[in-house]
């Protein structure tokens, strides 16, 4: 795809959703960050129903370090592997404790050494909570959408994101994963796109091969 291409989607989709932001509730950067893990396989939607509870049991890092864990995985269960999430929320508490003096870093290198923090999710912490878009998180929704649009060709996120980055100028970083993220929840639904009122189906190739 051109650049000029991939700009008029990006330009298309900001028209379309003027108030597309991250869609995690959180006051805080460790809010996030446990956000984040608990959003890995669930919806967004049922992650900010559950955090209320997590966040008035736990206000501080500390909190989050001290939790017995099976009070900690009865708490979020219903954001599903409800075992393991809880087992990195403790340890990366932990981590920020004794490694960064109790501050989330706001790097990739030291995000990514933090149990359940990938570079998706590094991505997300470094944008919402400190405001550096030097990469772009490849969630399910940016996954599929950039391969029906021709933006990459890629199956891995981090291929993915890699294609992305080359395609779309800095100032854009910012806006592509809220773009796609909304786009794909609203119009290119997985189950259902509804082609008919997508203002980018003339890149999409699934649009084309209905004609």
């Amino acid at each position: 795809m051109k650049k000029q291409d991939a700009i008029t989607i990006m330009e298309n989709l900001k028209k379309r959703y003027p108030e597309a932001t991250c869609s995690l509730d959180f006051t805080t950067p460790f809010e996030l960050v446990v956000a984040v893990m608990l959003s890995a396989q669930c919806t967004d939607e049922r992650v900010n129903q559950t955090t209320p509870a997590l966040f008035s049991r736990c206000k501080t890092i500390q909190d989050f370090a001290d939790i017995e864990l099976t009070e900690l995985e009865q708490i979020i269960h219903p954001c599903g592997f409800y075992k393991n999430k809880a087992k990195n929320i403790k340890q990366c508490a932990k981590q920020i404790l004794e490694n960064f003096s109790g501050k989330v870093p706001h790097s990739m290198e030291e995000l990514t050494t933090l149990a359940g923090v990938g570079r998706k999710s590094a991505n997300v912490i470094l944008l919402e909570v400190f405001g550096i878009a030097e990469g772009i998180a490849v969630d399910t929704h940016a996954k599929r959408i950039s391969n029906l649009m021709g933006l990459s060709k890629e199956k891995e996120p981090e291929k993915i994101e890699q294609d992305l980055l080359k395609i779309f100028p800095k100032e854009y970083l910012k806006d592509v994963n809220h773009f796609l993220v909304w786009h794909g929840r609203n119009t290119c639904i997985a189950r259902k796109p509804q082609c008919e009122v997508c203002v980018i189906k003339q890149f999409c190739n699934y649009s084309k091969s209905k004609k």
